[in-house]
Order: C-alpha cells, then sequence, then structure tokens
C-alpha cells in the first residue's frame, strides 16, 4: 500500500504496551504529560523541544484557549519531526481531557483544560527504497543521506534538492528550481521511494542592476563597490561577495540583493540591491591598566561616508604610560581615509599620516608618518596591504641623537580564521609583515619583518575550556644594529610580549648601552575555563627572547605566568590579570597587574 506524504496517516487515541519514557510537569490549573514508545535520545529531544504543549508546560502556561491552539498545532509540527527522523507509520495522540483535541469543533472549545495527554508510538524506522534526484549539474554532490538503503529523512530529501539546484545556479542557471517531485511511503515495507525532478532553466547572465534604500551613499558608488558587471555569467557566489563588499564598507546596517524572478529576452537577470544605512558618524574611547605601563588612554572618532561614496574618515588618538614606570608619556594621533572599490572591486585605496612622541625606557622620539597604498581583499579570510609611505624621525638614545630620514615601503598579509575577534575560542590567525626602508642622507636601509600566529581550540562542553596559543617572531635585516632607527629594534617584557615582566625589560647590551635587539621571539599559552556564561578563569604563561643578531647567534629570555579573570560584555571580555616572573632578572615577588577589554591574544 503506497500513501503520499501529505496528510497525517492516522490519529487516534492508542494505549501502550512494553518499554515507554515519560516527561511531565504539572501547571497551575492543567496537568499536562507526555509520552513517548522507544526511541533514541536525539529523536525524543527534538520531540520534546518542538512540542507547543510541552512548551507551554515550561513557560506555565494556563489559559485554555492558548493550550488548545498549541494541542492543535502539535500534530503537523511533531508529524515534520517523525518525518524527518524516517518515522513514516507512526501514531499520535493528543487528548484533551480524554477527546482528541485535532476532533474539537472550533465552536465547541471547553471553559476548563484539566489534563492534556500527548502520546507517540513511533512505529518502525523507513528507508529509502529508490532515492534519485535530476537532472544534475556537473560537479554536483548530492549527500550521503540520501542513497537507497539509508534512512529515509525528509531532511536528506530537502538537502539533496537544494543541493540539485544550487548545482545549477553554479552553473549559470539563475532560475532552477525543483519541476516536480513524487514521495511515496509503502507502509507494508516500511519503505520510502523519492523521486525529484529539477527544472535547470537556461543559462543566463546579470542584467541591469537597480539601487533602493539609500540617500546619503550615492547609488553610482554602491553599484561600483559591489562589483557586479552586467554581461557577466551569473554567479551566485558572486552575488554573495558583492554582498560583503558593501556590508565591509561600514556604511549600511543591512545589504541584500533580491532577483529578479523573471530573465529578460536576451538572456539576463536583473537584479535589485536594497541597502539600509549606517549612522555615519562613530565615535568611541578605551582605557587599559598595568602596574608597569601604567594607564593607556584611546578615543577615535570616525565617518563612515565621508565624501557621500561610503568613504571612511578615522581619526585615532593615544596617551600612554599615564602614572607607569617606562620612561615617561607617550602621544599619538593617526588620521587615516580609506576608499573602497578603488581602483576596483575588492581593492581599497587608503592614506594615512600619523604623528607620535615617545619616552620609551632606552630612547625619545618625535615621529611622523605619512603612508599611501592599497588594501586587496584576496579572499574571504584573506587581506593584503602594501603601500609607499615616509617617515621622519628625531631619537635621542645612548648612542646619542640622531635624525631618520626613510622611504617605506610597508607590506602585510593576515588570514583570519577566528570566530570571534574579542574573544576566539577557535580557528587561526596569521600575520606576516615587512617594511623595507631606504634611508636618505646618512641613514642606512633595511628591512623589519614580523610574524604573529595564534590558535585556538576549546574541550568539552558542561564547563568549556579553550586552550590558546600564540608566536611571535620579529627580525631587523640591514643596518648595523647601533645605526638602525631604534623604533624598529625588538624588546620583550609587558602585556603585548611577556606578562610579569618589566616593559621592554629585556634588550642588550652594546657596550655598556642598551638598547633593542634585532631578534624576537615570543610564545603565549593561555588556558580559559569558563565556568559560567560571563566568567572565564585563565591561566597563562609567557616567554621571550631577544638577540643582539640571529636567532642562532645566542640571546637572553625571561618569562612569566600567572592566573586571570574574564568578564563576558557585550563589546567583548573584560580582562583582569595578575602575573609574576618565573624566570629573568625580575624580583620573583613581584605581582603585575593588567586590565584592558578583550583577551590578551
Amino acid at each position: 500500500m503506497g500513501v503520499r506524504l501529505y496528510f497525517l496517516r492516522r490519529v487516534k487515541t492508542i494505549a501502550f504496551a512494553g518499554l515507554l519514557a515519560t516527561t511531565g510537569l504539572a501547571c497551575a490549573e492543567t496537568n499536562i504529560s507526555a509520552v513517548f514508545s522507544p526511541s533514541s535520545e536525539a529523536v525524543r529531544n527534538s520531540l520534546i523541544s518542538s512540542s507547543l504543549i510541552l512548551q507551554a508546560e515550561r513557560d506555565g502556561t494556563t489559559d485554555t484557549q492558548e493550550l488548545l491552539a498549541a494541542a492543535r498545532a502539535d500534530y503537523e509540527r511533531l508529524l515534520a519531526v517523525l518525518y524527518d527522523a524516517g518515522y513514516y507509520g507512526s501514531v499520535i495522540s493528543i487528548t484533551v481531557d480524554g477527546r482528541e483535541a485535532a476532533l474539537i469543533p472550533p465552536l465547541e472549545s471547553p471553559e476548563r483544560i484539566d489534563e492534556i495527554s500527548l502520546r507517540i508510538d513511533l512505529g518502525p524506522i523507513y528507508r529509502f527504497s529508490e532515492a534519485n534526484i535530476g537532472p544534475l549539474a556537473a560537479q554536483t554532490e548530492l549527500p550521503e543521506e540520501f542513497r537507497r538503503g539509508a534512512i529515509a529523512s525528509t531532511g536528506a530529501i530537502r538537502d539533496a534538492a537544494g543541493a540539485a539546484v544550487d548545482g545549477w545556479r553554479s552553473n549559470g542557471n539563475a532560475l532552477a528550481e525543483i519541476g516536480g517531485q513524487q514521495i511515496i511511503a509503502r507502509h507494508d515495507e516500511n519503505r520510502v521511494s523519492a523521486k525529484v525532478a529539477v527544472s535547470p532553466g537556461p543559462v543566463l547572465a546579470f542584467g541591469e542592476v537597480s539601487i533602493k534604500g539609500n540617500s546619503e551613499v550615492r547609488s553610482r558608488r554602491i553599484d561600483t563597490i559591489a562589483g557586479l558587471t552586467p554581461g557577466q555569467r551569473f554567479d551566485p557566489d558572486e552575488i554573495d561577495r558583492a554582498e560583503r563588499r558593501l556590508r565591509r564598507t561600514g556604511s549600511f546596517r543591512s545589504v541584500v540583493i533580491n532577483e529578479s524572478d523573471v530573465a529578460t529576452p536576451d538572456g539576463r537577470l536583473p537584479l535589485t540591491i536594497e541597502v539600509a544605512e549606517q549612522t555615519p558618524r562613530r565615535f568611541g574611547f578605551g582605557a587599559e591598566y598595568s602596574t608597569i605601563d601604567g594607564v593607556r588612554l584611546t578615543g577615535f572618532w570616525l565617518h563612515r561616508n565621508f565624501l557621500g561614496g561610503a568613504e571612511r574618515f578615522r581619526v585615532d588618538t593615544e596617551v600612554a604610560g599615564i602614572g607607569g614606570e617606562t620612561g615617561g608619556i607617550d602621544y599619538g594621533v593617526d588620521v587615516r581615509y580609506e576608499r573602497p572599490a578603488t581602483p576596483r572591486a575588492d581593492v581599497d585605496l587608503f592614506a594615512e599620516i600619523g604623528f607620535e612622541r615617545l619616552e620609551e625606557p632606552d630612547f625619545k622620539s618625535r615621529t611622523g608618518e605619512f603612508t599611501l597604498g592599497f588594501t586587496r581583499y584576496a579572499a574571504d579570510d584573506l587581506i593584503v596591504t602594501f603601500g609607499l609611505g615616509y617617515l621622519y624621525s628625531e631619537v635621542d638614545d645612548d648612542f646619542g641623537n640622531e635624525t631618520y630620514s626613510l622611504l617605506t615601503l610597508p607590506l602585510s598579509a593576515t588570514r583570519d580564521r577566528r570566530d570571534d575577534l574579542l574573544d576566539p575560542t577557535k580557528g587561526v590567525f596569521f600575520k606576516a609583515e615587512a617594511t623595507p626602508f631606504y634611508g636618505f642622507g646618512d641613514t642606512e636601509s633595511g628591512a623589519q619583518l614580523k610574524f604573529d600566529a595564534r590558535g585556538y581550540r576549546t574541550f568539552g562542553e558542561n564547563i568549556p575550556v579553550t586552550a590558546a596559543l600564540r608566536l611571535q617572531l620579529g627580525s631587523l635585516v640591514g643596518p648595523a644594529l647601533t645605526e638602525s632607527p631604534p623604533f624598529y629594534r625588538f624588546y620583550s617584557g609587558g602585556g603585548g610580549t611577556v606578562r610579569g615582566q618589566d616593559y621592554q625589560s629585556l634588550a642588550v647590551d652594546i657596550n655598556g648601552d642598551r638598547t633593542g635587539g634585532r631578534s624576537f621571539a615570543g610564545i603565549s599559552g593561555e588556558a580559559r575555563v569558563r565556568v559560567t556564561d560571563n566568567i572565564t578563569m585563565v591561566g597563562f604563561y609567557d616567554w621571550g627572547f631577544v638577540a643582539a643578531e640571529s636567532f642562532t647567534d645566542g640571546g637572553d629570555t625571561h618569562a612569566g605566568a600567572g592566573l586571570g579573570l574574564r568578564y563576558n560584555t557585550g563589546i567583548g571580555p573584560i580582562r583582569l590579570d595578575l602575573a609574576t616572573p618565573v624566570s629573568g632578572s625580575a624580583d620573583a615577588s613581584n605581582i603585575y597587574i593588567y586590565v584592558g577589554i578583550g583577551q590578551a591574544f
């Protein structure tokens, strides 16, 4: 016997024999109980979470009309769960004071309900006797669950249909759809026959692009940033990329690209970009504190649509070393302009100018720098930057007063696969930087190289523990150490390198003069234990290495360790770390305190 799966096969009150699983709690006036025949824990949990009656039980609902409406709606909801698990011969019974809820006339609703009973006999599990779908585009991969002999899950049918349509759309058949289906359950065999026909439709190209919802950002710029070219072969991935390009500007709260349901006679599919603009101006402040570094204050002002073309204009300021022991107070201001889709989509133009005054333990400097460059979004998780800059700096250190005039070529590549920027629990992060510089006058030429790698993995469910590791490397090539710009040399110690050590305490000695090294390595490890939804305990260990020359020529090391507390907020975790020296020249009895927002790395 074959029955098409668009109707509930049978609904009646029945008695059960054998092993049963029961769940039930009493509401204030109505007793609600549920009894399921033997099933897996996963199926039982899905039934419980999908039932509106059991949700009413948890919510303490007592209104008669709401309870009766929930009971009537549960038939379809529970049946969908059963079909998805491969149960096509199940019996569902929902009685309201002994009457089947589905049979209670709408105009005869009871004024009072004393008891609601939910009973489900799952019956046998069904398997596919036939699982066919087609035609399929080349390279289409169907889900493994959609095959003859597999459990006849409706989810597998849906996933197979979605994969088939997506395969054709990726081929350029934008209007591909399911043309028909024949799904039959044979109850005498406990088998399901599934036949799905796909209608690919013609290969289409992108058509005219219209813009809606914008008032401040020019439509022409939105079109340029999206990068959808009329006449280009239809590609759903390109539409996704266009949406990401527009969101990346920060100028829009939402971006949706809608496709027309009808192609033009010349084989093109019109598109509509609908945007909701973001408030253009924004400002913010930040603060960090450590016992050695002192207080660090930051602030910024941002305009997300500076010239009407989704340009970003940002001013950052910083004051650091307030009340610290790092040599003095540092000041800095940075102004940056970014123009998206210049000269083409996925490439942004930027211009940046910055000024800073540093009073570090080993040198004092006044520096100005200008850089013009490009940011290329090479992939969803890969960003490459390259630019050309000029740097001028006046420095006073143990080697005397120097003036540096440099032409710089800053390059960087960043791959970020973390699940969260401020509080990652899984993924990896890599950043490689190279800054070749050409010295004018007496300034020598060379390059600074830096590398930063981070990895995260979480174990456990009840009490998740995240293991976080970080590796930092740095190298200065070219000029002699005494002739190199001091701001390109490397130190270790303090927040960002080794907690539990004085700021920049690890350096090198050149004939009695103290300065940064040519080579640097840093390793940090953390175990982050989430004890509640908002509180995380952290244990950490940091190690640093600095050498006057290469990594193999010897150098000095130090280390620190400690415990920390994180309190999760909407803007990221508030961080409190207590650290002490483990090795090195620092006093082992010292305790260092670090406070900030976001994880240490």
